[in-house]
Order: C-alpha cells, then structure tokens, then sequence
C-alpha cells in the first residue's frame, strides 16, 4: 500500500531544514547502497552521523509519534534513522529493491525494512523529474508530493528516482520495520482502524463498536511481531 502523510513537517520547518542542509558537505550516496544497487545509484547524502542529520532526523522522528495516521498505517517497531539525499543534474536511482536489512551504525541492532519512506522537502515545482517511481501488480505509480508530505510505501517493492533534469531534488528517507510484517495485513488493521475511528466520532453503537475494537486487537495480536 502508498499512503501519502501530508503535512508532517510545516512550510517554515522545510524551509529552515533545506536551509541547513545545503550548507552541508554531501557525499557520495553509494554509501547506503547494496552492491547491486550501488551501479544504478547516482545520488549525493548527507552524512549519517553529521550533526545536522541527527538533529533533523529526531525531529522527523517526533514528528512521527505524534501522527495518528503514520503510527496506524505503520504499527512502527523500530524506526531506521532518517537520512538525507540530493539530485541535480540529471542525477538519477534506477530501479532496485531497498537492502531487507539495515544494520544502525556503531550498535549491533539491525532494522528489517518491511516499510520505505520518503519525505519529499523541495517544492515540486522548483525541479523537473525526481518522481519516486513505484511498480507493483496494478502498475507504476509516479509521485511527487509537496515539500513537507511523506509517503510510505512496501520496502519489497521496486522502485526508482528518475533523473532530475532542472533545479534540485532534496529528500528525508528512512526505513520502518513493523510489528505487522505483511502489507496486506497492515492495510486491513488500518481500515478497521479508519472505521473504527469515524464511527466513534458518529457516536455508533457501544457494542457493534466495542465487537470491531475487540477483532482489531485479536488480529493485530495474531499477526504482531513483537
């Protein structure tokens, strides 16, 4: 499932993070690639234990907890570190599949990705190309969301940036491993839980209420990897 989470940072919050971001130095982003991925990467990052990646990351990170809509689509478990990339220049990421597992740097704890993230943090209109490309059984799907919007999607799934050919592509990525391990089990929970939620605001029945609350946590306790 693609489930865009619009406003997770505000407009002066992008602006004061793209702002500190480009006064960085970057480095080659074959950095965080497999071997296989490396050769279709061609991309600049910010170094992941840069201060300033660290301080954006643990915003990005609060800003997560704190929305409903993330916390129910991707029953976090463990939250790779944001990281922090840039294209120009016709720089581009050809199709790949993200690594399965993430090792955290300086620790021995190890991060499946069973969910990617992408916060898009540049005007859409400021660049040309830069889509995130996703392909899946209904197609591929191009997105490019306003600065500030997230978008989660399968961490199995192919993918790819395409080369940006004006101005410049700046992005937030990151890497969620679940407590629900499959997508397909994730989307139910979250429509039971969507459901769930705009039925208590209709002040539905008690019980007809209490039956659905009771099978969502049955199922998420059947399926939870904790």
């Amino acid at each position: 499932m693609l489930i865009e989470i619009p406003g997770l940072l505000s407009a002066e919050e992008v602006e004061v993070a793209v702002a500190t971001l480009l006064d960085q130095p970057w480095v080659d982003g074959k950095v965080t690639a497999g071997q296989r991925s490396a050769r279709a990467k061609n991309n600049r990052q910010l170094s992941e234990d840069a201060p300033v990646a660290i301080r954006l990351g643990e915003q990005i990170l609060s800003r997560l907890s704190d929305n409903a809509l993330f916390m129910s689509a991707a029953l976090p478990k463990k939250i790779y570190p944001p990281l922090f990339n840039r294209y120009s220049g016709g720089e581009a990421f050809d199709w790949h599949i993200d690594n399965a597992i993430h090792g955290l740097k300086g620790v021995r704890e190890r991060v499946r990705t069973d969910i990617s993230a992408t916060l898009f943090l540049a005007d859409p209109a400021s660049y040309d190309g830069g889509e995130l490309v996703i392909r899946d059984t209904f197609g591929e799907h191009a997105v490019k969301l306003p600065a500030g919007h997230l978008l989660i999607y399968p961490g199995s799934s192919l993918h790819k940036i395409n080369p940006v050919t004006r101005g410049e592509r700046i992005a937030s990525f990151f890497w969620i491993e679940s407590l629900v391990r499959e997508d397909s089990q994730r989307q139910l929970l979250l429509d039971m839980d969507v459901a769930i939620q705009r039925l208590t605001a209709q002040h539905a029945d008690d019980h007809a209420l209490l039956q659905l609350s009771g099978a969502y946590h049955n199922l998420l306790r059947r399926w939870s990897d904790v």
